[in-house]
């Protein structure tokens, strides 16, 4: 029945957009002519010899600077994958997003390999990033596969994005909206070149992308087989980026020599262990994403982000964030993976909590969970602190070939596990999730 679902949501935007799918009997496509994005307002399209970073880089169809940071320098990747980039954008009113010179949000990303597998990934922005931004990490490596690839930039970007709203908690609400769209049109793109729909569509996100990821197996379902959740932000009215960052800004800078302060930052959700990361999470992450998320939800609020306290802000406040809150209610396959040295979403308050409110639903058999041991939440501070951390890429990588098993063949992956920091060869590329 969920096929049949997704199958006619697929066929109801190619009517409504007065289009027609040319069935190809052997599933490969035919010449390289780019099919029309449903929906899209403006589109272009190229055909490249190579969708990969390898040369999307040299031909201007990526944007480095949209993936830099989010991967150790010795990660290794996959290339010369020939097929069709579509790049555009859905109707929208707000312009933060600069690329392509559009100043226009709601941009997207449609690859189509020449060689293709069957599957589909679709994929949202971490953070406050644009629709480039899983190239490196997700995008060179499905397509190595045979998997179709799609991105948005979540309808609005930037560190004003909370300015894409009418009311407190719009321009989240908008994330949602936005992955939903793309999915189906997606489907239908794919559907139109190879004359066939996608045997499995997957979600796979890391961050806020991967907050996407757990809200679309909660609230849409019928458009996906499973996903992967590298480290999604948590949103509910106990657990949430606001009751947790505002300790750890205040008390950052007497940590350095008061003890206490320590304490309260540990007490906080932030491990001990994560110390030597602190400076770095002070300036570059905890302040920005507590203004931009406080801005969001409550911007009448009129004092310091430090001394926040969201439990005693007004029931508006709480209702914003209800809007976009996550439930647990997964009804499709999820495997999620989380680093227990997160120093942006602390794991006690983040999956941990999810987890639980899986089990809570009655959805543990939909469910795995891995505590990734020296994880951070993302992999660019690998390369300073070896000694300290691990990267999550490959972790991902196994995560997501285990679901592919669990979906495709009913293959169970390995049980929920704490995996452990063992010393390994090649750590940029190689993580067991089991034994």
């Amino acid at each position: 029945m969920p096929h049949q679902v997704r199958a006619a949501t697929v066929a109801a935007a190619l009517v409504v957009a007065g289009t027609i799918a040319t069935a190809v009997s052997s599933g490969e496509p035919t010449g390289c002519a780019a099919p029309p994005v449903i929906g899209a307002q403006t589109q272009i399209s190229a055909c490249l010899s190579d969708l990969t970073t390898a040369g999307t880089v040299a031909t201007g169809h990526t944007v480095p600077a949209d993936w830099a940071g989010l991967h150790p320098a010795g990660a290794r990747n996959p290339s010369g994958v020939p097929g069709i980039q579509i790049d555009g954008y859905f109707p929208d009113n707000s312009t933060t997003n600069a690329n392509h010179g559009w100043n226009h949000d709601s941009q997207f990303v449609i690859r189509l390999p020449e060689h293709w597998n069957g599957g589909l990934v679709v994929s949202g922005s971490p953070g406050n990033r644009r629709q480039y931004a899983n190239d490196f990490v997700i995008s060179d490596w499905v397509l190595a596969q045979g998997y179709a690839f799609a991105a948005t930039d979540k309808g609005n970007t930037g560190a004003d994005f909370f300015r894409d709203d009418a009311a407190p908690g719009d321009a989240m609400a908008e994330w949602n909206s936005r992955v939903t769209q793309l999915t189906v049109a997606a489907q239908a793109t794919v559907l139109q070149r190879y004359g066939r729909p996608a045997g499995h569509t997957y979600m796979a996100g890391l961050s806020n992308g991967a907050y996407l990821v757990r809200w679309q197996l909660e609230n849409a379902p019928w458009l996906y087989d499973g996903g992967v959740d590298w480290e999604g932000t948590l949103w509910t009215d106990v657990d949430n980026p606001l009751t947790f960052l505002p300790p750890a800004i205040a008390n950052y800078p007497a940590s350095q020599s008061d003890p206490a302060a320590r304490d309260a930052i540990v007490a906080a959700g932030f491990a001990a262990e994560s110390r030597p990361l602190w400076e770095y999470h002070d300036k570059t992450y905890w302040e920005l994403t507590q203004r931009i998320y406080r801005q969001e939800f409550d911007p009448s609020y009129p004092g310091s982000d430090a001394d926040y306290d969201f439990a005693s802000r007004p029931r508006a406040v709480h209702d914003a964030v209800a809007r976009i809150s996550l439930t647990g209610r997964i009804q499709k396959p999820l495997l999620t993976i989380h680093g227990t040295l997160d120093t942006l979403l602390p794991i006690g308050h983040d999956s941990d909590v999810y987890a639980a409110m899986i089990r809570d639903q009655g959805r543990a058999d939909l469910h795995r969970y891995y505590r990734i041991e020296g994880g951070n939440h993302v992999d660019g501070l690998y390369d300073t602190h070896p000694n300290l951390l691990r990267p999550m890429l490959p972790c991902f990588r196994s995560a997501f070939t285990a679901l592919e098993s669990w979906t495709a063949a009913g293959q169970l992956p390995p049980p929920d596990a704490t995996v452990p920091r063992t010393p390994a060869d090649d750590p940029a590329n190689s993580c067991a999730l089991g034994n």
